[in-house]
């Protein structure tokens, strides 16, 4: 089976990051689309979703009239704020197909502010 450009974009960055990945820290992975953006904190070694924040949950879309670079800085914050209660500080960012500029690059400085490790 042929994979999609797309598809294959996310593979090889995926199991580089997966490769180099230590067991004490997790993934990052990021998502966006042409409105959202979400990301999620996963531990490759166990398979699950540590955490997740995403631009439409109830709380972020009450605030409607936000650009979708400040959407971004809103869920890297809530994103460190529970990595912080979980006492979850070093990760590998999987930025995915995205290049790393833009929203992308918005996001991930935003979560270095706030006390993350990548």
């Amino acid at each position: 089976m042929k994979l999609k450009t797309k598809d294959r974009k996310r593979f090889r960055v995926s199991n580089k990051v997966k490769k180099v990945a230590k067991r004490e820290r997790f993934r990052l992975s990021i998502s966006r689309s042409s409105k959202n953006i979400s990301a999620q904190i996963i531990d490759d070694a166990k398979n699950i979703t540590l955490l997740s924040a995403s631009s439409v949950e109830k709380d972020i879309k009450s605030n409607s009239k936000v650009d979708k670079t400040e959407l971004s800085k809103i869920v890297a914050e809530k994103l460190a704020k529970k990595a912080q209660d979980k006492k979850i500080s070093k990760i590998y960012f999987d930025r995915g197909v995205y290049k790393y500029h833009g929203r992308i690059k918005i996001f991930a400085d935003t979560l270095r502010k706030n006390g993350m490790e990548f």
